[in-house]
């Protein structure tokens, strides 16, 4: 059976006869077939292969049943008739009817998903807003109170335990809070729900739907509160504890030792606050302001861990592109489905068409298309063939071939993509340092505003003083929750880095990524990065104008020859399907060329040197020309005549000039910087437009141009593919490698592209640029939020209109702010690059 994930999932024809089912993979196995077995409780199990059976071995307890999400049913996992997949989950059902159910609405039966095994030993976890923040268990940030989470991202991650903790405590918080709300506000509808149970009956039925949401579904908000304040790390659980706390003991105090307040209070509800009517001298309680601002905050932190999971989707729908098997060769020739966990380097494995590529290797044997998009965003297949590179996840589409594994687990492309979107994730841009340092002196400032506040209500207010006093600060207290502060940069950083990844724009740091966006020069390397990084032939010029036979006479010479051009002469003999001629006699002359008899002639192909004493005649300046153009030209002699000349050029890559007009019109001023000649490096930037050229230069040479032009005011981002290429990359503001280059060269940048072009590069500055204006947007929501929200909810409006903004409103304002910077930082997710 071959199940597909939701939607569209496989349904499995019901059988009359019990299936055979792998209790770990899911997979039908054939019970005759020959596969592993294992024995529990005296019943045999089957497995599609070895490894399955090592891990049910390990717990079986594991592996032996499910529940079926639709119905509660437990199901048996080895005999099964009904399977889907979801979300990297697979689920039983008991018949076809619930599994139709589940395929028509998965989501509605989120909460029933398998159990995620718990992190691996050895996990870190970290703080999604205080990085720093690093231990060995998991916990709260010490610093904001947020729930840590493990450090990395894997295909299985499964629902965040806070997430699905919140939303159970919300919807308890939300069952007790309806009610209230009609008890409370019921007069101001126009039901008269508080006359028909009676004044004291309502007031305790209030305090029963309350207790349960501020005393248990509350606790982590009063946790994190409590350890702010241990902590010295003032912040927003600080004020959301203190507001729900002060209008929890508050109503109380009210519901059982109403005697402790001055008469003046027990008279009613105040005009315009909450609507209620006179409630015969009992004093006024606000529990339904309590239970509404802990839902409210629920909500708005379930809209935040939904969304900080859906900043990962992009690296998870990659993992999932990966397959979780491979099938191995062994040395007689056959073949065994494995675990990709057991697969080891130098092991040779069968890809066949429609298959993932297990791991990153090279072609072994066959030829075939790779759907390559996935890691470099580009639609169109790659072709290849015997001794061509391939990377685990890639899409195998109509050929089948055999790869030897080079990279496995950790050491594979998408492990390493994930590795680095993570910790860039985790990394902080220098404008969240902004938002830190106001943060740290805002709820010092608020505590104090509603301090201030409590006590001039409680001073000139209008009676009952004391009531007013205590909404003014309690409002205050809840409306200025820097949550949207704190999310601010966080949220548009780890949506950038998701979308950069599905671009092929790898971020390793939130500081690379905001300081691109302020780079107003660009130094570039020439090979490799401008070009294709590997001599191509370009030009055959034949005196008798037959240009195959010339070329075919310098291929066979430069057969024997190790230079790094004979392989591309080599190359176009062979595009060409030319027959070569056996040379006799090869002889190198160093700093010259090379030489040989074929076929009974002396040929000799070489530079100038070589060709001493012979009449170059026309060849002369067309070699010239082709030299200034930046290529290099050989001349071929034939029994001591010239025959033609060759040229050889590294080729520039068909994306570099479009993408050199792109970065100047984004305004770049683009520097080429190459060990390469000065004669070469110029006629390649005439070509393409470059604006300056330092050629010849070393390692050394490269850095040192950075450190001259920074020290002129200038930002500098330089992009590059190889060692040389190491010390500029980590001298400059942001140091960009290409994907297709030499590791410690993405070791030393921040930013990586994957496909390994300057195109890549134009992505990156527009992610940038869309990131930091993005940042921007949500600082100014969450500082324009809280300079008018604090003023209206401490009263300020109230001596002119009349208006005192409840806490129930406050806490929505609040949530609505935090919904807003989330909103508005998703939004990088369509971005067009």
């Amino acid at each position: 059976m071959s199940d597909t994930s939701l939607p569209h999932a496989h349904h499995e024809a019901t059988k009359p006869a019990a299936i055979d089912r792998d209790p770990v993979c899911g997979m039908v196995v054939d019970p005759y077939a020959g596969k592993p077995s294992r024995t529990h409780d005296d019943r045999l199990f089957h497995f599609c292969c070895e490894g399955c059976a090592q891990k049910f071995a390990a717990d079986p307890q594991a592996y032996l049943t499910a529940k079926d999400p639709v119905c509660g049913m437990t199901v048996d996992r080895a005999t099964a008739a009904h399977m889907a997949k979801h979300e990297g989950h697979r689920f039983y059902f008991c018949s076809a009817g619930c599994q139709e159910k589940f395929a028509a609405d998965p989501v509605a039966y989120e909460g029933d998903r398998p159990a995620t095994p718990a992190a691996p030993a050895g996990t870190l976890y970290t703080c999604p807003m205080h990085p720093e923040i690093v231990q060995d268990h998991f916990g709260d940030c010490p610093k904001c109170g947020m729930a840590l989470e493990p450090m990395g991202v894997t295909a299985d991650a499964g629902p965040n335990p806070e997430l699905v903790d919140f939303t159970r405590r919300f919807w308890v918080s939300l069952v007790c809070a309806v009610p209230l709300l009609i008890i409370s506000m019921g007069p101001m509808l126009g039901l008269p729900v508080r006359g028909w149970l009676g004044e004291r009956t309502a007031v305790l039925l209030e305090f029963a739907l309350a207790t349960p949401v501020v005393l248990w579904a509350a606790l982590p908000f009063f946790r994190r509160g409590w350890q702010s304040l241990v902590n010295r790390s003032p912040n927003m659980w600080t004020l959301i504890a203190l507001g729900v706390g002060a209008s929890y003991l508050f109503s109380l105090v009210a519901t059982f030792l109403p005697g402790l307040f001055p008469a003046s209070l027990r008279v009613g509800a105040m005009p315009g606050m909450d609507g209620m009517a006179e409630m015969g001298g009992s004093v006024p309680v606000y529990y339904e302001a309590a239970t509404v601002i802990v839902a409210l905050i629920f909500v708005g932190q379930i809209l935040e861990l939904k969304a900080r999971e859906r900043t990962g989707s992009a690296i998870r729908a990659l993992l999932d592109l990966a397959p979780k098997t491979a099938r191995r060769l062994a040395a007689d020739g056959s073949e065994t489905e494995v675990p990709l966990d057991t697969v080891r380097q130098g092991d040779r494995l069968r890809v066949r068409p429609g298959d993932s590529v297990p791991v990153d290797g090279t072609v072994a044997e066959g030829s075939s298309s790779v759907d390559e998009s996935m890691i470099s965003g580009e639609p169109l297949p790659v072709e290849k063939a015997v001794g061509d590179a391939v990377t685990g996840g890639t899409l195998n589409r109509n050929g089948s071939f055999v790869l030897t594994a080079e990279k496995v687990g950790a050491e594979t492309t998408l492990a390493r993509i994930v590795d680095m979107v993570g910790k860039a994730q985790r990394s902080r841009a220098p404008i969240q340092g902004l938002a830190d340092k106001v943060a740290g002196y805002f709820v010092p400032a608020v505590v104090s505003i509603a301090i201030l506040a409590f006590a001039a209500w409680a001073v000139v207010g209008p009676a009952p003083a004391l009531i007013h006093a205590l909404v003014a600060a309690v409002s205050v207290l809840i409306i200025a929750c820097p949550c949207a502060l704190g999310l601010a940069t966080p949220m548009s950083i780890m949506t950038a880095t998701g979308r950069g990844a599905q671009a092929g724009v790898l971020i390793r740091e939130a500081e690379a990524l905001e300081r691109f966006s302020t780079v107003d020069t660009l130094i570039v390397d020439k090979t490799g990065t401008l070009t294709e990084g590997k001599p191509t032939l370009t030009d055959i010029v034949a005196v008798d104008d037959d240009e195959n036979r010339l070329l075919g006479l310098a291929a066979a010479l430069e057969r024997g020859s190790q230079h790094p051009l004979a392989e591309a002469i080599m190359t176009a003999a062979e595009e060409r399907g030319l027959a070569l001629e056996v040379t006799e006699g090869f002889e190198a002359t160093n700093g010259k060329g090379v030489s040989g008899t074929i076929g009974g002639r002396r040929v000799s192909l070489g530079n100038r040197a070589m060709m001493q004493g012979m009449d170059l005649g026309d060849l002369e300046a067309q070699a010239e020309r082709l030299e200034a153009e930046g290529k290099t030209a050989m001349f071929v002699a034939i029994d001591g005549s010239v025959a033609g000349l060759v040229a050889v050029a590294d080729r520039i890559k068909p994306t570099t000039a479009e993408a050199i007009r792109a970065l100047h019109e984004s305004g770049l001023r683009i520097i080429m910087a190459t060990g390469d000649t000065e004669r070469t490096a110029r006629a390649l930037a005439k070509e393409l437009g470059i604006d300056e050229v330092h050629a010849g230069l070393l390692p050394e040479d490269k850095k040192a141009l950075v450190d001259a032009l920074r020290a002129k005011g200038r930002k500098i981002a330089v992009a590059g593919d190889g060692v040389n290429d190491a010390p500029a990359l980590a001298a400059a503001d942001v140091g960009i490698a290409m994907g297709t280059g030499a590791d410690v060269a993405m070791e030393s940048a921040g930013i990586t592209l994957v496909k390994g072009d300057l195109n890549g590069i134009v992505r990156a500055r527009r992610l940038s640029e869309a990131t930091m204006q993005n940042i921007r947007q949500n600082l100014f929501f969450a500082f324009a939020y809280n300079a008018i929200g604090v003023p209206v909810a401490a009263g300020v409006l109230y001596p002119v209109f009349g208006l005192l903004l409840s806490p129930m409103l406050a806490a929505l304002a609040m949530s609505l702010s935090s919904v807003s910077v989330i909103a508005n930082a998703l939004r990088l997710r369509a971005v067009k690059l």
